[in-house]
């Protein structure tokens, strides 16, 4: 049994570890089954974990005469930084394989969340912008689309990080993000250039829009985490809601300027001519995507590509009118499969790799035209509907395209192993492969050989 110093000590590691986990967009399952996975490796048997959107607990009784141990850590809301959860998932793995004690372990996560990047903050701010710019591709616009993407997304994340610094509620961040981009299109609107305003906008909110939150819920919702399903969508309603008011605030700043953008048609794209300016579109969106979210850069090249033949079988699919929501599945299921071997072999998790490359298929679009159209009211509520019906459907097609991608993928690169252990012929240099060992059983040899 362990004393009640280091027990408090293994259960606050285990929240911390959960916290970053969580923060960094991990499903409600996983941060679970990590935060258990360490304590039993740390000598907490069976201890209760609870995970919600805004708070992480863990008790543990020793015994049912003591009392028992209850440790609650709220969730710290911050942007997506995968090189700290790439070396949280180290971590983890060096705890789990009896290599670092609990003191080095503390240690090297307050290392980690307290050390800044080598990437200055004004280079993520490039990759928003060209991340928009990939999608202004993807979405069939012209060099015009694609110019103004870049630089409205760079002003709406300079805005949007001065407003986070005075600690406003992300809400009126959304605002702002969806008053800038709409004023970009009221000036584009004013000039001689014959754009499409309704495309400029939705290539400008790009960034803004909330996705992967309502991914996310429905990932949460299949594991059995309804709670923090809840909270994740109420989130990315709340999102999408800001996004709206900051457009229609934007329209009728340019009405009042005397700029007639005329109606905008919500989530509007350009009929796409060629798949191939799609798949360059989207991996030119998830690598700016990863870059702007700190991954590390090993992984760029290979999520571009993931997602280039991603976005390609998604649109040969849809091609034979099977609808969107399959050939998204089939889409997602290719990335859940191959993300799993890709993130092993560059020594990431594997959702570094899944979510940039889910990042361009992505139903934003079809929620903010839905809530769009709700907020008319009229003859547009039905077209509404539809649209937050095909997001939904869209959303749950990514969800559990991945996740079974996941399922499949473990047990075939085990078969894989067993698979090159036979075929393989002798290694001139190294190991075929290495088991790795429990200190606790090479004490117990080299007793036995002494």
């Amino acid at each position: 049994m362990l004393e009640a110093r280091e027990l408090n000590l293994t259960l606050d590691f285990c929240l911390r570890v959960g916290e970053l986990l969580l923060s960094s967009g991990a499903g409600a399952a996983d941060v679970t089954a990590t935060m258990q996975a360490l304590s039993w490796q740390l000598g907490v048997r069976n201890p209760e974990v609870d995970v919600t959107f805004t708070s992480l607990s863990m008790s543990y009784q020793p015994d049912p005469e003591l009392p028992a141990f209850v440790l609650i850590r709220q969730v710290k809301q911050r942007e997506i930084d995968y090189e700290d959860l790439t070396l949280v998932d180290h971590l983890v793995r060096d705890v789990l394989r009896g290599d670092v004690d609990l003191k080095d372990a503390r240690g090297r996560l307050a290392r980690i969340v307290s050390s800044g990047h080598v990437l200055p903050r004004w280079a993520a701010t490039l990759g928003w912008g060209a991340m928009c710019a990939g999608v202004g591709l993807q979405l069939g616009g012209g060099w015009e689309v694609v110019t103004i993407a870049f630089v409205a997304a760079v002003c709406i994340d300079r805005l949007q990080l001065v407003m986070a610094r005075r600690r406003l509620p992300f809400f009126y961040l959304q605002v702002a993000g969806g008053g800038v981009a709409t004023l970009i299109a009221v000036l584009v609107a004013a000039t001689p250039m014959d754009l499409d305003p309704s495309v400029v906008v939705t290539a400008n909110i790009i960034m803004l829009l909330a996705g992967i939150g309502f991914m996310g819920a429905l990932q949460d919702a299949l594991s059995g985490f309804y709670v923090t399903a809840g909270a994740r969508l109420t989130e990315a309603m709340l999102a999408t809601a800001g996004i709206i008011a900051g457009v229609g605030g934007g329209l009728e700043l340019g009405d009042m300027l005397g700029v007639d953008v005329g109606r905008l048609e919500p989530g509007a794209v350009v009929d796409l001519k060629q798949a191939s300016a799609a798949a360059i579109g989207a991996a030119i969106c998830a690598a700016s995507f990863a870059f702007a979210s700190y991954a590390p850069r090993r992984v760029l090249v290979t999520i571009g590509l993931v997602a280039a033949i991603a976005m390609l079988i998604s649109q040969s699919v849809d091609v034979s009118g099977v609808g969107r929501a399959w050939p998204t599945a089939f889409a997602a299921f290719f990335v859940g499969l191959v993300s799993y071997g890709v993130a092993a072999r560059l020594r990431v998790p594997p959702l570094v790799v899944v979510v940039p490359a889910v990042v361009p298929m992505l139903p934003g679009l079809s929620i903010y035209r839905g809530l769009s159209l709700l907020s008319e009211g009229g003859a547009s509520t039905s077209e509404g509907l539809l649209a937050l019906f095909t997001a939904g459907a869209v959303a749950l097609a990514l969800a559990s395209g991945v996740i079974l991608g996941e399922y499949v993928a473990q047990p075939l690169k085990r078969e894989a192993r067993k698979l090159e252990s036979r075929l393989a012929g002798p290694r001139l240099v190294g190991p075929l492969r290495v088991k790795p060992r429990r200190r606790g059983r090479l004490r117990r040899t080299s007793s036995s050989e002494e």
